[in-house]
C-alpha cells in the first residue's frame, strides 16, 4: 500500500504546444492588420482551456487504493485499483487525459479504459502492480 499517496506527473510531448504556437501565429496576423479584438479572443479561451490541463494534468494513487486521473478542470476520474485488469503501451492520438503521445491504456472494470502518461511509468506500473498483482501489463 502506498503510505501518503503518490503523485505522478504527465509527460508533456510536443503535442500539447501547437495550441500555443496556434496562437502566437493568429495573434501576429491580428495585431499585424490593426485587428487586436480577435488576437485578444483567440489568445484568452486557447490559455483558458490549455493552461489548467498543462499545469494540473496528474495521476495520483491514493492510500485508499484509487487511481485518481486529473487533467486540468474537466477531467477527474477515480478508478478503483483492484478493478485494473491490464495495461497496454500506446501512442494512439485520441484525445485522453495525457500531455504526450507516449501513453500507457488502463483497462478497468468490464469495458472501460483510459490513456494516460505518467512521467515515471515503470514506476507508475509497479505501484499499480503492488496493489493489483493480477494486472497484466503488455508491451
Amino acid at each position: 500500500m502506498i503510505a501518503d499517496g503518490q503523485i505522478y506527473q504527465s509527460k508533456k510531448g510536443w503535442v500539447i504546444y501547437i495550441p500555443f504556437f496556434i496562437t502566437a501565429a493568429v495573434m501576429v496576423l491580428s495585431v499585424s492588420t490593426g485587428k487586436y479584438l480577435p488576437s485578444i479572443i483567440c489568445s484568452c479561451v486557447v490559455l483558458g482551456l490549455t493552461l489548467p490541463m498543462l499545469l494540473n494534468t496528474k495521476y495520483t494513487i491514493g492510500t485508499d487504493n484509487i487511481l485518481n486521473v486529473r487533467c486540468g478542470f474537466l477531467v477527474n476520474i477515480n478508478i478503483d485499483i483492484t478493478t485494473i485488469t491490464r495495461i497496454e503501451h500506446t501512442r494512439n492520438p485520441l484525445s485522453a487525459p495525457a500531455l504526450s503521445l507516449d501513453r500507457i491504456e488502463v483497462f478497468y472494470n468490464k469495458f472501460d479504459s483510459v490513456m494516460i502518461s505518467p512521467l515515471d511509468t515503470d514506476n507508475f506500473i509497479a505501484d499499480l502492480k503492488n496493489i493489483n498483482p493480477a494486472i497484466e501489463v503488455k508491451q
